[in-house]
């Protein structure tokens, strides 16, 4: 029989702390879609999620153990917004990002609530939101706005 090749990983509550790793984080996985958008800043893309983050809506990503990455999911008035979804660049590409993504969106179907988001022009990203049911709803000369709605 094959064995699956989806490398161990949970998701926990986020703490007040986790806030340094993630911006880290941040940094190095937008850097390049940042930088051929001609939009990227050292200090500001550090910043930003400093400024936006919410450890109680925010679940961390460990994989075998460690931090690998940090999603975050809000809810707004019509909808869940899923903020930042970033995953160790080590670890894209093996199956934690779609396994995190059907998890969260298997509890947004079970609520009945859409889920959007935004992702950056030309990003590999979309590929995946897309892949799980996601449709563009709008965008501008920076984002993407993508939407799912609730799986019947």
């Amino acid at each position: 029989m094959p064995t699956s090749t989806l490398p161990d990983w949970t998701l926990r509550p986020a703490a007040p702390e986790d806030v340094e790793a993630i911006a880290e984080l941040r940094a190095l996985v937008m850097r390049a879609d940042l930088e051929r958008l001609g939009r990227y800043d050292e200090d500001r893309v550090r910043q930003r999620l400093r400024d936006s983050y919410s450890p109680e809506h925010t679940s961390i990503v460990e994989a075998a153990g460690a931090f690998a990455g940090c999603v975050t999911l809000r809810p707004a008035e019509d909808c869940w917004w899923l903020e930042t979804f970033l995953l160790s660049p080590a670890l894209q590409g093996h199956g934690i990002g779609s396994a995190v993504l059907r998890t969260l969106l298997s509890r947004a179907d079970a609520e009945r609530v859409p889920v959007r988001l935004n992702v950056l022009r030309g990003s590999a990203a979309r590929r995946l939101y897309e892949r799980h049911g996601f449709t563009p709803e709008r965008e501008d000369a920076v984002d993407v706005f993508l939407v799912r709605e609730p799986a019947a």
